[in-house]
C-alpha cells in the first residue's frame, strides 16, 4: 500500500535535482566520512534520484526507496551497479546483522515513523556497525522558531521541520561517534553513531 509520503515524492521526483542542488556540499562531507572507513556492505535509506551514487568509492551499496519514480530516475544515474530495491527503511526485508553501514540522508525528517525505522537500522546492522545521519536539527536557539513557524507548510512538504534526535527512544542503542557541524550554524549536522551490541 502506497502511503502519502510515497505519493508525494513519486510527483516531486521531477523536481528533486533542485533538492540534490541545496543538499550537494553536505553530502560531500558525508561521503568523505563513509569512503575513509574500510570496505564493507552499506545500505542507503531513501536514494532519491541516486544522482549522488556515484560517489560511493569502494563500498558493496544497496540502495533503497518506496518511491518508484524516485528509483526508476535512480537506475539511470546507477554508475556504480548498486542494488536498487523497492522497500520501506521502516520494514527492511533483509536478515538481521548483514550491514556494516547504513545511511540516513535527510530521512528520518520525512519518514512516517521514524522510531521504527531506526529499530530496523538497529536490526540489519552489524555490531559495532555505524550509521551515518545527515539531517536538519532544530537548535537550541532563534533559529528553533523559524523550524515552529515553518510547521504548517513543512507537513505540505512531508517533512518535520521541528526534529530532535533526542525525541527517539530508538537512539539510545547507539553510541554518538562523530558529530559534524555544517551548514547555517550547525542547522545541519552529521551525526555518526555507533550499534552498542
Amino acid at each position: 500500500m502506497k502511503t502519502p509520503t510515497t505519493n508525494f515524492y513519486n510527483n516531486f521526483s521531477l523536481l528533486y535535482p533542485l533538492v540534490d542542488l541545496f543538499l550537494k556540499p553536505q553530502k560531500k562531507r558525508l561521503f568523505d566520512e563513509v569512503n575513509n572507513l574500510p570496505e564493507g556492505k552499506l545500505l542507503e535509506i531513501g536514494v532519491g534520484n541516486g544522482a549522488h551514487l556515484p560517489q560511493y568509492k569502494k563500498h558493496s551499496v544497496v540502495a533503497i526507496d518506496t518511491s518508484g519514480a524516485m528509483l526508476s530516475l535512480a537506475k539511470k544515474n546507477n554508475l556504480i551497479n548498486a542494488e536498487l530495491l523497492e522497500m520501506s527503511g521502516e520494514s527492511l526485508e533483509f536478515n538481521d546483522q548483514v550491514f556494516d553501514y547504513i545511511v540516513l540522508s535527510h530521512v528520518l525528517a520525512v519518514v512516517d515513523n521514524g522510531e521504527h525505522l531506526l529499530e530496523e537500522v538497529h536490526r540489519v546492522l552489524k555490531p559495532k556497525g555505524k550509521v551515518f545521519i545527515l539531517n536538519h536539527f532544530t537548535p537550541n536557539n532563534w533559529l528553533s522558531l523559524i523550524d515552529r513557524g515553518f510547521e504548517p507548510i513543512a507537513r505540505l512538504f512531508r517533512f518535520k521541520s521541528v526534529f530532535y534526535i533526542r525525541n527517539f527512544a530508538a537512539i539510545k542503542r547507539f553510541t554518538l561517534h562523530k558529530e559534524i557541524n555544517l551548514a547555517l550554524g550547525s542547522y545541519f549536522k552529521l551525526l555518526i553513531y555507533r550499534k552498542n551490541d
